[in-house]
Order: structure tokens, then sequence, then C-alpha cells
């Protein structure tokens, strides 16, 4: 009799659990980068967040380092509500709304406190829609950082940085930049960056600290040229399709669980750098700082590119930026 109660109860609680976890709605998350990059961990951390803070309603699924697919992946499992959640730069769905490249303008946004107003701020939140009409919704945003450029051969001059073939994204502002500084661009899908300057396809790239650490380029290129020619966010997006099942609480627990993440990882990205410019010096990489005269020299030489993309980044919108800066 004592082991009849026994065997029920066994049976009873693995009935329990196999309810619970098929109750757990899944999260599918995609996005590009490894999980020791800040965008990975902040992911791992979001989802132990979620997942305690619903207790268990949630069950989140984390697929890194472009395993769900490239950017085109993430777009379509997005508007079809297979994928719930991605992470990627505005630049690559700029393709679906221009205004997206907004980010793309060089030289505007200096520094992280900046880069906070903007995308925090009025701007920032108003992109946040620029998907709506493609069933996708902004959450937020983490970030990548500046970007700078990681060569084969050492950038010290505009003069240095002529026919550099250099990777670029498929944004045509970011490609716009990079011909206007007198290099080659050629746009390269990011999950084969590293075997296209491995074999020498490319001899550059133009990429933050974290995502070149990271990524181990600085083994294959031995040089990197502080340039901050643009600040570069990624945004976390949510696939409508999915976001309108939920209930109040339910949205309300991902987006409280989005802000711990969030925090955490930009936090990361800016405390990392110093770091990382230690850890790429020890390894043999030179690491180039342009004069203020040299850098004012690039500012100058992309001067254009806000007016060459003015229908889909209006004048008014660069001088807001520029005052929102400027704390005006």
């Amino acid at each position: 009799m004592k082991l009849s109660r026994i065997l029920c109860f066994a049976v009873l609680s693995l009935s329990l659990a196999f309810s619970s976890a098929q109750a757990a709605t899944v999260i599918k998350i995609a996005h590009p980068n490894v999980p020791s990059h800040p965008e990975g961990q902040a992911f791992e951390l979001f989802k132990t967040d979620l997942e305690k803070r619903s207790g268990g309603a949630f069950k989140v699924e984390i697929y890194d380092s472009s395993k769900y697919g490239n950017f085109d992946a993430y777009v379509q499992g997005l508007q079809m509500g297979v994928l719930q959640m991605a992470a990627e730069a505005p630049n690559n769905f700029s393709v679906f709304n221009p205004k997206l490249m907004l980010f793309d303008m060089p030289f505007i946004i200096p520094d992280y406190p900046s880069a906070d107003l903007i995308t925090d701020g009025p701007l920032g939140q108003e992109l946040l829609t620029a998907l709506d009409k493609n069933n996708i919704l902004g959450l937020g945003y983490i970030e990548i950082g500046f970007r700078n450029v990681f060569s084969s051969r050492p950038v010290r001059s505009l003069e240095d940085a002529k026919d550099l073939k250099i990777r670029a994204t498929a944004s045509k502002a970011h490609i716009a930049i990079l011909k206007d500084l007198g290099m080659n661009p050629t746009p390269v899908a990011w999950g084969e960056v590293y075997t296209t300057l491995q074999q020498k396809t490319v001899d550059a790239v133009d990429i933050d600290l974290n995502l070149a650490y990271f990524n181990k380029f600085h083994e294959i290129t031995k040089y990197v040229t502080l340039t901050r020619s643009f600040y570069s966010p990624h945004m976390v997006c949510v696939s409508k399709t999915f976001w309108n099942k939920l209930n109040d609480q339910q949205r309300a627990w991902i987006k409280d669980s989005f802000a711990v993440m969030q925090a955490f990882e930009r936090k990361t990205i800016r405390e990392n750098e110093d770091m990382i410019l230690g850890k790429l010096k020890e390894s043999g990489c030179e690491v180039i700082e342009l004069s203020p005269a040299e850098r004012q020299r690039w500012i100058n030489a992309t001067k254009g590119v806000a007016e060459q993309f003015s229908s889909a980044v209006p004048p008014q919108t660069i001088q807001a930026m520029k005052d929102t800066i400027a704390g005006k």
C-alpha cells in the first residue's frame, strides 16, 4: 500500500512537471554574437531573469553566433512569429526603412553619454516604431560601440586609407562613408567576416573594440586605428505576432528583464574597452590614435554623407541630434 502511494505521488509529480513545462511560453531569441561577448552575456542574463521573474511562465531559448541564420532569417522569423526576439544593427534594418540610417551618420555622436541621449530620448524611441509595418516591434537598444578600423596595414592618415579594401555592411550610408574616406568598401555578411579577413579577400573591417576582440579579429589584423567614425547600437526587436498574444503582465515581465540586461550590457561594453586595448597591445597589435588635426580631416571628408541621404535622414533630424547632444 505504501509503495502504491509512493508510485502515485511520483507519477503525479512527473505529470505536474510535464504540464508546467508544456504551459511555459517559449521565447526564441537570435543574435549574431558569440556567448562571451557582452551581448551574449546579456541575453543569458535576460533568460535567467525572465524565467525567474515569470515563475517559469516563460522559457527562453538563445540562438547566438548567427546559429539561427543570417539577417534575412531573423526578419522572416520575426515577421512570421516563429522567432520571438532578435537583436541586430539598425543599419541592416534600413533596407526596410531608410530612417534607420540615422545611426550611420558619421562623427555626430562623440561619446557614450551622448549615445544614451539619442537612443533613450525621443529620436531613438521614435525609430523603434520604424518596423511596425513589417510586423516587427522595437523593444529598445543595447549597443555595440564606436567603429574603428582593424587592418592588415597601418592606417595613420587619409592617404593610408586610400583604396583599402574594407568590409562594409549592406547599409548604403555605411558604404558612402567608406568611399568618402577613399576606401574600397566590399559588403560581406557578418558570419563571413573572419574568413574573408583571413583569406585576405578584404584587408580591413571597421568594427568596435568588443566585437573585434571577442571574435578574435586581432589575430588576423595587425593594426587598429581608433577612428570612432560612428556609433553602432543594436535594436532588440520582438515579433508583433508574438507580442500581440501576450497579456499586460507578460509584457511587463519582458520589459523589466530587458531593462536589467540593457543596463548590464552597456556597462560591460564600456568598461571592457580599456582592458581590450591593453590586450591588443599585448598581442602585438599596434593601436593608432589619430591626432586632432588628422581626425578633423576624416570628419571633413565625410561631411557630404548626411546631405547625400537627406531624404531618409532629414537635415532637421541631424540638427535635432546635435542640439540634443549639446543640451539645447
